[in-house]
């Protein structure tokens, strides 16, 4: 390897450091094994959901059976992970996600109750709340403040990585195995979360513990919209989700521009991610940036012109590579953010802040699927596509650059 080569992959090559850290490492593998096995469990229940009562709407209402869990719990959840030890918390939230795939399981093999599995559901959704935030808030205590930008990718990538194999693994599963081996795969998968959870030190609070009830959520909203930074991290985000998210629209594009293949529209559905994990390969410099508040302006602005083009596009290599290389963009977006919560503020605060930043994450995107098929049925496909990119890309440098604090924000 001539020293050109290894000068550009070291300076442009994903950051490995923090997997040194034992800990950190244990806790990510185990991360990533764990949602291979969440996103395949998605895919097993909304088929046996519709294979247990023939109708799509049945289908449609385990959306709200699972968001309603994710908001209420992540935000309390994350008020609990500042007042606990983060460890027993991380623990006791994976068990409650376990024994809910464990119940999935049984009903499998034994009932095939849809009431059953839809509760299942609720509970698996109300230990990922508590755990994400929790899992999230941890990871400055195990690694340097010059690396927790370099773990953040590292996060980021290995489950955009889990988005892709774990649809692909559930429908081989469910064609050779069923339901219940869905489960038990997940179950198994998820044992390595537990292994990193139990591995983990004791991680309790540093300040003062405030009582994790609704004061406390309070408290944590109350220091978002007083820190302009802060708040400005997560107002981009919905930006970028609620405008320009195309998700929506990937069936009827499919229908109406390569005739209705289900290949195109499995490449559609897998380009934003696969356009993470790539750009996560490359992403060494990401941790290198200063000046983050201006760079994530940039980049999500950057997010709605790729996807405004991409419905634009008529051959689909192409729209796939231009929502791919939109993917690369909220990757990177997602481990400035990401990091300015763990950075920015102090830590008898990250765990509600993580709770907010893990509402934002579940409700952005479904905001952005009501925008676009809305939009869609009013205006067409073309302007709901096209459009929403251009509003994203417009809105966030308005907003962005009138907050002088974030867009010269750089991290201490």
């Amino acid at each position: 390897m001539t020293e050109s080569v290894r000068e550009f992959v070291r300076r442009h090559a994903m950051d490995t450091r923090p997997l040194a850290t034992p800990h950190y490492r244990r806790l990510l593998f185990g991360q990533t094994l764990s949602f291979i096995g969440y996103q395949l469990t998605a895919v097993a229940v909304s088929a046996q959901v519709y294979a247990l009562t023939q109708s799509s709407l049945w289908v449609g209402l385990l959306g709200p059976v699972a968001l309603v869990p994710l908001i209420v719990f992540g935000l309390w959840g994350g008020a609990i992970a500042d007042a606990v030890d983060r460890r027993k918390l991380l623990l006791t939230s994976s068990l409650i996600s376990w024994s809910a795939t464990l119940t999935l399981l049984l009903n499998a093999v034994f009932l095939d109750n849809v009431w059953l599995l839809i509760a299942a559901v609720a509970v698996q959704s109300t230990g990922v709340a508590i755990a994400s935030p929790t899992r999230n808030a941890i990871i400055p205590r195990l690694v340097p403040a010059h690396l927790v930008p370099s773990a953040n990718t590292l996060n980021f990538t290995l489950s955009s990585l889990g988005a892709v194999l774990g649809p692909l693994l559930g429908g081989v599963v469910l064609a050779g195995g069923g339901y219940g081996m869905a489960y038990l795969i997940d179950a198994v998968l998820f044992s390595a979360s537990l292994y990193a959870a139990v591995r983990l030190p004791r991680l309790e609070p540093l300040g003062e513990a405030a009582a994790p009830g609704l004061r406390a959520v309070a408290d944590g909203l109350r220091y978002i919209i007083a820190s302009p930074i802060v708040l400005m991290s997560f107002v981009v985000d919905i930006i970028a989700m609620a405008f320009a998210l195309p998700r929506a629209l990937y069936p009827e594009l499919t229908a109406t521009r390569f005739g209705g293949s289900a290949v195109a529209f499995g490449w559609l559905s897998a380009s934003v991610a696969l356009g993470a994990v790539i750009g996560g390969v490359f992403s060494g410099w990401v941790g290198r940036v200063r000046r983050q508040g201006m760079a994530l302006i940039f980049v999500i602005a950057l997010w709605g012109l790729t996807v405004a083009a991409a419905g634009l596009a008529s051959q689909l290599w192409l729209v796939v590579a231009l929502l791919a290389a939109g993917g690369f963009t909220d990757l990177i977006s997602a481990v400035w953010r990401q990091t300015i919560l763990q950075t920015y503020a102090p830590d008898d605060m990250r765990g509600r802040l993580q709770g907010v930043f893990f509402v934002v994450v579940a409700g952005g995107p479904r905001l952005g699927d009501i925008r676009a098929g809305a939009t869609a049925a009013a205006f067409g496909l073309v302007p709901a596509w096209v459009g929403g990119g251009l509003l994203c890309a417009l809105t966030v440098l308005v907003v962005g650059l009138s907050v002088p604090a974030f867009r010269r924000y750089q991290p201490r």
